[in-house]
């Protein structure tokens, strides 16, 4: 999902940091009221932007218009709740770009919207349902492909836009190759994700897992 230093003009590249400053600054607002009742909100962020980093730097290979990144964004969105993860994504690629890819910096709010606006996606038309026990949303294998399959749509969507409006002519075949390459996420990460909602869920009431994660609010499937 990265777009490579070049490919955005930097007018263009200044539109999209303003916009990935504003999604950053809301959620930090976001972040300052979950304190009064969190306190250990922060710490989910920073779990976030590791489990991220280590998710991104695991398996990373080039596909035709971009990268093939595994990404383990809604096993962190279920796990650790919608605010960490979306601050999390920013986080996580600004500290892998100081510690190993510092060309990325330059496209950082573009990477990082390519991430954070299918998150405010997933979570405004489908997530955060599952958070509301009152309406008794459940997990389950075909609500997560849903989920994945809405979340990978919209990052694919973004990297074709980026591309579009980009200065560098890319084959829309380069992009083709790029998006179907996700549905091997789309197939892999729910299995991921099940797993660890369903161990965490083991350990709900223990004093670590209440504290660090979001899935006393989640409903299993039966």
């Amino acid at each position: 999902m990265h777009i490579e230093p070049g490919f955005v003009a930097p007018a263009k590249v200044i539109l999209a940091n303003a916009g990935a400053v504003t999604v950053v600054a809301w959620g930090v607002v976001a972040h300052l009221k979950q304190l009064v009742r969190e306190p250990w909100a922060p710490l989910k962020t920073v779990a976030a932007a590791a489990f991220f980093s280590v998710f991104m730097e695991s398996f990373h290979m080039p596909v035709g218009a971009s990268e093939l990144h595994f990404v383990g964004a809604m096993a962190m969105y279920l796990t650790l709740g919608f605010v960490p993860v979306l601050l999390g994504f920013g986080l996580g690629l600004l500290v892998q770009g100081l510690l190993f890819n510092p060309g990325d910096l330059i496209h950082l709010g573009v990477n990082s919207l390519s991430l954070m606006l299918p998150l405010l996606t997933v979570h405004y038309t489908m997530g955060r349902r599952l958070f509301d026990k009152s309406l008794n949303q459940r997990i389950s294998w075909a609500r997560i492909v849903q989920l994945d399959a809405m979340y990978y749509a919209g990052v694919t969507g973004m990297v074709g836009f980026w591309l579009f409006i980009g200065e560098v002519q890319t084959p829309f075949s380069a992009w083709l190759s790029f998006a179907a390459s996700y549905l091997a996420l789309v197939a892999v990460e729910p299995f991921v994700t099940l797993l660890a909602v369903k161990g965490l869920k083991k350990y709900e009431e223990t004093p670590l897992v209440s504290r660090l994660f979001a899935v006393k609010n989640l409903q299993l499937a039966k």
